[in-house]
């Protein structure tokens, strides 16, 4: 028998709607569980996220818990389907971390992706050669061969924005991110200039909070929002910390961080002012 599915956003969304679904109409998992051909173990599974739903089971499903509104079929039907973005890292999936996993299915399917940096350059932004300098400072001590892996793998996954759908990708970063020398002068120069170049509004855009800005928004650090759009038409937030990441999928503190990226975005300078400070740090590097 086949091992259960990995949880995805997606997958936990879905079962959480399931399992209103569910006991709005008053159906026991039992009888839900009949419905599929399966035992009340699958259903558990399924409304937790563990295992994937088919289609079949899904009308099914919804035929029993008499859900007949065709939108809110629909958007339980794009929850339910495979992204098929994701094959690409698929090869490699015995050596990389689940919350790994999660992060690159949420990067394949975005529509938007928003993210606020406190620390480093964002790895889809990053130069081989600064993300070389980033991965080396890990926690973990990487073999030379692991090292080479990772920044390829992190360099392999900026492909997205070469594809038929990529994601609009707005990046905010506080000017100590321009100004931390990560891998030297000559290195972090080239970042900047890196980032001047892949600047490409509404596409791809860069905005800096430069120190001069009296306003403070306080966040508790880095985080990314993840934007779907319709049918499925939900939010993600990840927030990472030194062992690992977070996934945030509730409506409530998806807005909040919405909120904060907002008030966030209206302190910074303007991809056009952002542009002209990256340009002026790197010629101070290329000075020295």
């Amino acid at each position: 028998m086949g091992q259960p599915a990995r949880c995805t956003a997606r997958r936990r969304r879905l079962g959480a709607e399931l399992r209103a679904l569910r006991e709005a109409a008053n159906v026991s998992a039992e009888e839900a569980a009949r419905a599929i051909h399966g035992d009340k173990s699958k259903i558990s599974r399924q409304e937790t996220g563990r295992h994937r739903v088919t289609r079949l089971e899904l009308d099914a499903l919804l035929g029993l818990y008499g859900v007949g509104d065709d939108k809110r079929r629909q958007w339980l039907i794009a929850l339910a389907a495979d992204g098929g973005k994701r094959s690409w890292w698929r090869q490699h999936s015995d050596i990389l971390r689940d919350e790994f996993k999660e992060l690159l299915t949420l990067e394949s399917d975005a529509a938007r992706i928003a993210t606020f940096q406190t620390q480093a350059v964002p790895g889809l932004l990053q130069t081989r050669e600064y993300a070389t300098a980033v991965i080396s400072g890990s926690p973990q001590q990487l073999s030379v061969e692991k090292l080479d892996f990772y920044v390829d793998f992190r360099i392999k996954r900026q492909d997205i924005f070469c594809g038929e759908r990529p994601p609009q990708y707005l990046a905010i970063l506080r000017e100590g991110v321009l100004r931390q020398q990560v891998g030297g002068p000559e290195v972090m120069a080239a970042q900047l200039r890196h980032l001047i170049a892949v600047s490409r509004p509404p596409d791809v855009t860069i905005q800096v909070i430069p120190f001069s800005e009296s306003s403070f928004t306080t966040t508790g650090g880095s985080f990314v929002l993840y934007s779907y759009p319709d049918p499925l038409d939900f939010d993600v937030v990840q927030v990472p910390y030194l062992d690992g990441v977070l996934y945030l999928e509730e409506d409530d503190t998806a807005a909040k961080y919405r909120r904060v990226f907002d008030a966030l975005r209206a302190s910074a300078l303007s991809a056009r002012q952002s542009t002209e400070l990256l340009a002026s740090i790197a010629s101070e590097l290329e000075r020295e």
